[in-house]
């Protein structure tokens, strides 16, 4: 491997010469939202700037809909979510995750509906590509009156029991950012599969989106930046070189691609790079079966390994893998597995760095009980790439390094 090749952590699709020439062509048919309505089956869906800026618009129409003011979310998930339900004039209750995966623990979380009778909505996110219980979390929502919204931002095409992921809740949002799987760089998608919330939600969009020509013009330029910089020979001077400095300057949330504030972004995204999506979505299947390829690598070869376990999609779930997910025994495991891996460019990483509650900067925006099993699992969790540059012979090395660092324990 040369000194500077980095694999991306997740399964970030590259961008093709051929995706950009398409561009150029001057009949061009269908839409990127007429793709996402037609692969969900859902009478609406709306591009937006960002994933964030889709779960904000959706919390604002949200408002129009019930008189209630707090929204749950899992104990384990992205700082924009309640950043986004903050800005919305939302409080944010947390109800934690099992110890052992990604899904909520059912029983607290029943109790926090029981108990707290201001919540209008649940934000459950189908992280790593593994589809939540669905079926469980539908019932709690029904049972107590309350809206189910996805966070799809990882799970693109994942489905379970026979249904993509986005088209049970009430609402869904998608990211179509920058290493997400199909991208315009940074960008989102809203969803609603009720008939009865799409004007709500047009209206809230019509309301509050505004043209920014400097935004939306930077996006351009990143996004042609991301054509040339997302490849391992080069990727390392746009992800490990940043992450090198914020961590010299003891900002580590901002290393790890965690730290952001309420002012994100709320623009529109203009034909060009809706062009580039629709462009590139019908890749998407072959996409996920490339990844679900290399997770499937790891995942035999991690049979009988002691300590550690793989997150992994259930009976009637497919999982799309934008990166496998291993949980390690002990927290002394998986960092002394992670510090050996890091600085071999492999793409190996985590999904979030802390329980919500944890990160500094919320403090006082974010209320719930001890976070025990999200806690747990930020510091038992660790993340293979599952990218299209990744060759058999890395995944090996990857997997005989964890195998040598776990060994005493």
């Amino acid at each position: 491997m040369g000194v500077f090749r980095e694999i991306p952590p997740t399964a970030g699709w590259p961008v093709y010469a051929k995706d950009i020439a398409g561009l150029f062509k001057i009949k061009a048919r269908g839409s990127l939202e007429e793709d996402f309505k037609g692969y969900l089956k859902v009478p609406y869906a709306r591009v937006t700037n960002s994933g964030t800026a889709a779960l904000y618009l959706i919390l604002e129409t949200l408002k129009g809909l019930s008189p209630k003011r707090s929204v749950i979310i899992p104990s384990y998930i992205c700082p924009l979510v309640p950043l986004a339900a903050k800005r919305a004039g939302l409080e944010v209750v947390v109800s934690d995750i099992n110890a052992e995966d990604f899904n909520f623990d059912l029983a607290q979380l029943e109790q926090i509906c029981l108990k707290d009778k201001d919540i209008s909505a649940i934000i459950v996110a189908h992280l790593g590509g593994l589809p939540l219980n669905l079926r469980a979390l539908g019932r709690i929502a029904a049972k107590f009156g309350i809206l189910m919204i996805e966070d799809c931002a990882q799970s693109l095409g994942a489905v379970y029991e026979n249904r993509l992921t986005g088209t049970y809740g009430d609402f869904s949002f998608f990211s179509l950012c920058r290493g997400k799987g199909l991208t315009i760089y940074e960008g989102g998608v809203a969803v609603t599969n009720n008939k009865e919330y799409i004007r709500p939600l047009e209206n809230k969009i019509k309301e509050l989106v505004r043209n920014d020509f400097f935004e939306e013009g930077l996006k351009i330029l990143e996004f042609f930046g991301y054509w040339v910089f997302y490849r391992p020979e080069l990727f390392w001077f746009v992800f490990k070189l940043p992450q090198a400095f914020w961590n010299w300057r003891g900002r580590k949330a901002r290393a790890a691609l965690e730290e952001f504030s309420q002012n994100f972004p709320l623009h529109r995204v203009w034909p060009l790079r809706k062009a580039i999506g629709h462009l590139s979505f019908h890749r998407l299947e072959e996409e996920i079966g490339k990844q679900r390829e290399k997770a499937a690598f790891y995942i035999e070869r991690l049979k009988g390994m002691r300590g550690v376990r793989v997150l992994r999609e259930g009976p009637q779930e497919r999982a799309v893998y934008p990166y496998l997910t291993l949980i390690f025994d002990r927290p002394q495991m998986r960092q002394k597995a992670l510090l050996a891996l890091e600085s071999k460019g492999l793409g190996v990483s985590f999904v979030y760095s802390a329980a919500i509650t944890d990160y500094g900067y919320l403090k006082g925006l974010v209320f719930g009980q001890d976070p025990r099993g999200g806690r747990a699992l930020a510091e038992r969790a660790l993340t293979l790439s599952t990218s299209t540059f990744l060759k058999e012979r890395e995944q090996i090395l990857i997997l005989d390094t964890i195998a040598k660092n776990i060994a005493g324990f």
